[in-house]
């Protein structure tokens, strides 16, 4: 089983905080949907054997794209590959996108489930962020988008300078109030060249509070697991049957095409990204040339991948996997560097793999690092 995401690179506008590839420009739209649809097919050698499970649409925001060119990607995945007989097949769309006709377009589509980038419910947070909706519109947008979607998630920020933690909870409530299945949560992080990073370079705006991110992080946590929610991953929470099965691949290491300008792949033994610039994409497409750097992965490098993501869910780290997948050297390397962490109350082993503690949760990404094996192959 795998996935393929589909990498839509225009926005309206760009949000201070954001570093992704895109274009607020869409001159090259139609040329662009037209390339994607010629890789997808041009990748159909390297991924031959695979059954699609998952086709997300990311971005950018994939919603300034119109049903007939949706469904004309979807349709050439369908013609190119072999798909599973449900697949879930995601959008990314923003608030301002989602009018009462456009999702009731999409709800007679393909497309199965709405991801939405929401971020705040309030004016001034969407402000700072550049944010292209308003508070209004997040609301409105829900409101219709659960009459005939069930399979929603939506994206929320917290850390956001000046915030508090009665905001904060606000927050979460009012997204709750809508009886979404699933949300995406992440801490705002200062990325360089952003235009955030710039306003607090030139004390326009105050730097990010660390600790106020983290306390956010377990109030976040405490409340969606209060109301029935599972953390399944350090981002994202989900009630039951409602997990992103497109993200849940990518954790639990399942090879998947990335089809689109800076888009990412992997195929188990191999990494790759194609080029991050529209215009040479669309013109190496048209030329029958992929224009992907392709990276030859290391058992060192899986290894350290596999610490990484496991760490972040609650799945953990199998230790018969690491031994089965790397080596023996590899799970007493583990076991070994993880002693420190498990007396520190960062790390626990239950039924033989490693997990993060609550204590340990928000800081993950760097207990994972500490158990990183270096210039080992």
């Amino acid at each position: 089983m795998s996935g393929i995401y589909i990498h839509i690179p225009f926005c309206k506008q760009a949000c201070h905080y954001c570093d992704f590839h895109f274009s607020t420009s869409l001159k090259k739209r139609d040329d662009m949907v037209e390339a994607l649809a010629k890789e997808i097919e041009l990748r159909k050698k390297e991924f031959k054997e695979i059954i699609v499970e998952t086709i997300y649409f990311g971005g950018g925001t994939p919603s300034v794209l119109n049903n007939k060119e949706l469904e004309f990607l979807i349709d050439t995945v369908y013609k190119n590959y072999k798909v599973s007989e449900q697949p879930e097949i995601t959008i990314e769309a923003n608030p301002d996108d989602l009018s009462k006709d456009r999702i009731e377009e999409l709800s007679k589509s393909a497309v199965n489930r709405l991801s939405i980038g929401i971020q705040s419910f309030f004016e001034d947070d969407l402000k700072l962020m550049n944010r292209a909706h308003n508070a209004e519109e997040a609301k409105e947008c829900l409101e219709e988008a659960t009459k005939h979607f069930d399979n929603i998630s939506v994206d929320l920020i917290y850390g956001i300078q000046n915030s508090t933690n009665d905001k904060w909870l606000q927050n979460i409530e009012t997204a709750l109030s809508f009886g979404i299945p699933h949300i995406s949560s992440y801490a705002l992080t200062v990325e360089p060249k952003t235009a955030l990073a710039s306003f607090i370079e030139k004390g326009i705006i105050d730097d990010v509070d660390d600790e106020l991110a983290h306390e956010q992080f377990h109030i976040l946590k405490d409340k969606l697991e209060k109301e029935g929610f599972v953390h399944y991953e350090l981002s994202n929470f989900g009630k039951q049957g409602f997990f992103s099965r497109n993200n849940t691949a990518y954790w639990q290491g399942k090879s998947y095409i990335g089809i689109g300008p800076s888009a990412h792949s992997f195929n188990g033994k191999q990494r790759g990204w194609n080029v991050r610039n529209n215009s040479k994409y669309i013109k190496s497409i048209s030329e029958n040339v992929l224009p992907i750097e392709i990276e030859d992965l290391t058992t060192t490098d899986r290894y350290n991948e596999y610490i990484m993501t496991g760490l972040r869910t609650i799945y953990g780290v199998s230790l018969h996997k690491v031994e089965t997948d790397f080596g023996k050297d590899y799970k007493t390397y583990l076991l070994k560097t993880s002693e420190a962490l498990i007396h520190q109350d960062l790390l626990y082993i239950k039924d033989a793999h490693i997990h993060v503690t609550k204590k340990g949760q928000f800081l993950s990404d760097g207990i994972a690092s500490e158990l990183f094996k270096i210039n080992l192959t």
